[in-house]
């Protein structure tokens, strides 16, 4: 069936990750292995979960996806910014799957039918189509999901650049239509300050992860653009947020907080990681 379908190619597999598949594997289940996280009371709905190369993010993005090791699922909405220059404020891939070395992952057509119609309903906007799209932030974390996840799933991959309330808001209650028809997991992918010395880094990102636990979509996005806190997937986490309030969501917990000081020992200009679950009692 591979063979005949149209398949993105990773183009960061053996750069931001490992590229083979039985190191991967290995690599992954010891940082899921390693993870710690609470006793967690409830129904996972969502993560947020770090992009970084694994070497730097891994651990804390293990702790995000511990939550859900073992759960099976029909649909995983994974939303992430995009970091290149594009005519459009919401863009997803037009391969019909995404390869990993660990397989291949297929996109979920009628997903993404629904989510054109609900966004076109709601907005202004459609969703762009794109492909051999370079971006990592979005397929970092798919290596993650192959091994904690029991069984195949279907992928809706979602990439933003905007940090619109009205649109995220849009994508969020569309994104919540889709995954009401279906057992689905809402990711979204984010890294937080960038190159900021690691006292003021975590100072920022508290601020940002504190309207994170507050299930505050407005919260993270003016945090975002006043200053206060930064992630350059503002918008993404904004859209799962909304997306989890439309599906009942009323709290999330901070799994764990990490720099990229913890890799590289330099604490003079770091990269801020945050892995939180969003909840439904």
């Amino acid at each position: 069936m591979t063979e005949q379908m149209d398949v993105r190619p990773s183009p960061i597999a053996g750069r931001w990750y490992e590229s083979n598949p039985n190191r991967l594997a290995r690599q992954i289940d010891a940082f899921l292995d390693e993870a710690v996280i609470p006793p967690l009371s409830g129904e996972v709905i969502g993560l947020v979960a770090p992009h970084a190369g694994h070497r730097y993010s891994g651990l804390t993005a293990a702790h995000a996806f511990k939550t859900v090791r073992g759960n099976a699922y029909d649909l995983v909405v994974v939303v992430a910014p995009f970091h290149d220059l594009y005519p459009g404020s919401l863009i997803t891939t037009s391969h019909k799957a995404y390869a990993t070395p660990l397989g291949v992952i297929e996109v979920n057509q009628p997903a993404l039918a629904v989510l054109d119609s609900e966004i076109e309903h709601l907005t202004d906007t459609t969703v762009r189509r794109i492909s051999h799209d370079s971006e990592h932030s979005l397929e970092i974390e798919l290596p993650f999901l192959q091994r904690s996840l029991a069984g195949a799933f279907t992928l809706l991959p979602v990439m933003v650049r905007s940090r619109n309330a009205r649109d995220m808001r849009a994508l969020g209650e569309a994104l919540a239509k889709v995954a009401a028809t279906q057992s689905t997991l809402l990711v979204a992918s984010s890294d937080l300050s960038h190159f900021y010395s690691e006292s003021q880094a975590e100072i920022l990102d508290a601020f940002l992860e504190k309207q994170i636990l507050e299930l505050s979509p407005e919260g993270v996005l003016d945090a975002d653009i006043s200053g206060k806190g930064f992630a350059c997937g503002a918008g993404a986490i904004s859209a799962v947020l909304w997306a989890s309030l439309t599906l009942n969501a009323d709290k999330a917990v901070l799994l764990r907080h990490s720099t990229s000081a913890d890799e590289t020992g330099d604490r003079r200009s770091v990269v801020g990681y945050g892995a939180v679950a969003i909840l439904k009692s």
